[in-house]
C-alpha cells in the first residue's frame, strides 16, 4: 500500500450505475470513464477501497452470495479495462431493520477496519461519492471529500455547506486527487 494514503469509493452511482438493490451481476454496469478513473488511481499506486452501504441484504432483497457475485463481477469489468479495486468494505444493516450500526455509512467502523488492514492514515485519504453520507467521514477523520453530482440538488447543496466540492464524475474527482 502506499504511505497510508487510499481513496475511498462508494460504489452504486460513482463507479457504477445505481440501479436500486443490486443482486444480478448480469446488471452491473460501469459508469461512464469510471473504469480508466480507477486506473489511473492504481497507476500511481493509491490503493481504491470500496465502502458501501447494501440495505438490501437486511430487506431480504439480496443474500451476501449475491453481493459477492457482484462484486466478482464488478472485479471483471474493471480487470478488462486494467483497472483494480483493492478491498471492499460492506453494510448489511438498515437501521429500521437490524437497528442501528457503527457501520453504516457514515458511520465510521468499515473505516477504521480498512486503516487497520491497510495501514492506512485516515487524515491522508480521499473519499469520494454521489451521497452526502458516502463523503460526511472524510470531515470526521481529518480527509478529504469529492461528491460526485448526481440528480439531488439537495445532496450537493448539503455537500457545499459541509465544505465538500462537487465534481462531476468519478474521473473529475480523481483529476482533482492526482492534480
Amino acid at each position: 500500500m502506499s504511505d497510508g494514503r487510499a481513496v475511498f469509493l462508494d460504489r452504486d452511482g460513482t463507479i457504477i450505475e445505481d440501479s436500486g438493490y443490486l443482486a444480478d451481476p448480469a446488471s452491473v454496469r460501469l459508469l461512464p470513464g469510471a473504469a480508466e478513473a480507477i486506473a489511473r488511481l492504481n497507476r500511481v499506486g493509491l490503493p481504491t477501497i470500496v465502502v458501501t452501504n447494501q440495505s438490501g441484504i437486511a430487506r431480504g432483497l439480496l443474500d451476501e452470495a449475491a453481493y459477492a457475485a457482484t462484486v466478482r463481477r464488478l472485479g471483471e469489468l474493471l480487470a478488462g479495462a486494467g483497472a483494480r479495486i483493492d478491498a471492499h468494505y460492506h453494510c448489511p444493516h438498515h437501521p429500521d431493520l437490524t437497528g442501528p450500526c457503527e457501520c453504516r455509512k457514515p458511520g465510521p467502523l468499515l473505516y477504521r477496519r480498512a486503516a487497520a488492514d491497510h495501514r492506512l492514515q485516515l487524515a491522508r485519504c480521499w473519499w469520494v461519492g454521489d451521497r452526502l453520507r458516502d463523503v460526511l467521514p472524510a470531515g470526521g477523520f481529518g480527509g478529504r471529500g469529492l461528491l460526485v453530482e448526481r440528480a439531488d440538488a439537495a445532496e450537493a447543496a448539503g455537500a457545499s455547506a459541509a465544505g465538500f466540492p462537487v465534481v462531476r464524475d468519478l474521473s473529475a474527482a480523481v483529476d482533482v486527487i492526482l492534480g
